[in-house]
């Protein structure tokens, strides 16, 4: 019985190891200047490096509101809200003609000046960025 109970332990014990905290909006709030892109599921797969991107000055920015906006070469990208579950954000774009686009990044790495976020599919990536303070 203390074999099953050890077992038992190192379960519990592994799985609170491997959960990591919850993206919240008051980590997020900002901007986020991207330093990489990778295109792991692209045929071939493909980088943007950190030299292709200073061109061009890709931006993310996260607002108290649970807004976000994308910036790309001086132009606004993509615009919408955002919703927390965990590590995943639910994000609703709003598209050029007033409809919505649902989909979902995954944070996978975020700290006081860094995000990685990616989103899976066909067309999925996987995006690097610093913190506008940081740059």
């Amino acid at each position: 019985m203390k074999f099953y109970g050890f077992i038992l332990f190192a379960l519990v014990l592994g799985f609170m190891a491997s959960c990591k905290p919850a993206v919240t909006t008051k980590a997020l709030i900002g901007k986020w200047k991207y330093v990489k892109i990778e295109h792991s599921n692209a045929s071939p797969p493909d980088t943007m490096k950190k030299a292709e991107l200073d061109e061009v000055v890709p931006y993310i920015q996260f607002t108290p509101e649970m807004k976000y906006l994308i910036v790309w070469g001086g132009k606004f990208l993509s615009h919408g809200t955002f919703t927390l579950n965990g590590s995943n954000m639910n994000v609703k774009e709003v598209l050029p003609d007033g409809k919505t686009r649902d989909f979902v990044f995954y944070v996978s790495e975020l700290t006081d000046d860094k995000i990685v976020f990616e989103s899976t599919g066909p067309e999925g990536s996987k995006v690097t960025a610093l913190r506008a303070s940081k740059f």
